[in-house]
């Protein structure tokens, strides 16, 4: 097989399932993994696909919407630095929402066990509260699968009589002129809402997320009371972010 052959069989493969690792690219073609390597990496740089921790993912559009599978292990020493600096919010006998998410999933993980209620939309975010005997409550909802998020009006209900001190909060895309935006129009309308409810809401979002947009807008940066990241935003993004009076704090991984 030649190498252009072999460079579209990938991005078939990737598109078709939507992400695969290198070690079943190199099965499938019967090549070496360093092979299939170098491949990803010339792919990636002719925006074709994108690598991954281990893999590669199709190059994503204002439309596309990776799983939650693929997206826990990209980033993920940013998450966890985010993490350490984000828990730092919570007060005694604040109630503290948190937002379906790979990065909020990081934050449940290293939150105190005691001395605030927890509300999430995201059962594995409520499970692995729960097992710490965190007093934790879920908004219920119909549960995407892709994202791991319940949304729609049992969600929608429950937000509409709820208030709440601090609020995770994650995103698809920050944009200086977009705002904060995600692919599905049902999560993007759950957000709206935890966002309206909560008295600070600081946005929990790696570097990737920056210059980002999604399918559906659901916040302003306006909205946002501070930023916690592993870079310190672009330019332009880090302009609007001043303007809007977001506070950007920048962790070390």
């Amino acid at each position: 097989m030649l190498p252009a052959e072999r460079k579209r069989t990938i991005v078939e493969l990737v598109t078709e399932r939507d992400g695969c690792s290198v070690a079943k690219l190199a099965d499938e073609l019967e090549f070496s993994k360093a092979t299939v390597r170098r491949d990803l990496r010339d792919l990636e740089d002719e925006g074709r696909i994108e690598r991954t921790h281990g893999g590669a993912v199709p190059t994503p559009s204002v439309g596309t919407e990776r799983s939650y599978d693929q997206r826990e292990v990209e980033h993920l020493a940013a998450k966890q630095a985010i993490a350490e600096r984000a828990k730092a919010e919570v007060r005694e006998g604040h109630v503290v929402f948190l937002d379906a998410g790979t990065t909020t999933m990081e934050i449940a993980r290293v939150l105190p066990d005691t001395g605030y209620v927890a509300v999430t939309n995201m059962p594995t975010v409520a499970t692995e509260l729960s097992e710490r005997d965190i007093d934790v409550k879920l908004t219920g909802g119909t549960l995407r699968a892709r994202t791991r998020a319940l949304v729609g009006p049992t969600a929608s209900a429950f937000l509409d009589r709820a208030n709440f001190d601090l609020l995770f909060l994650g995103t698809n895309g920050i944009h200086a002129d977009a705002g904060l935006s995600t692919p599905n129009e049902e999560e993007a309308a759950v957000k709206t809402q935890m966002v309206e409810r909560a008295s600070r809401v600081v946005l929990v979002a790696d570097s990737s997320k920056f210059d980002e947009r999604s399918f559906v807008s659901f916040a302003d940066l306006a909205d946002v009371d501070a930023l916690v990241t592993d870079a310190e935003p672009p330019a332009a993004l880090a302009a609007a972010l001043a303007d809007a009076d977001v506070l950007v704090e920048s962790v070390s991984q």
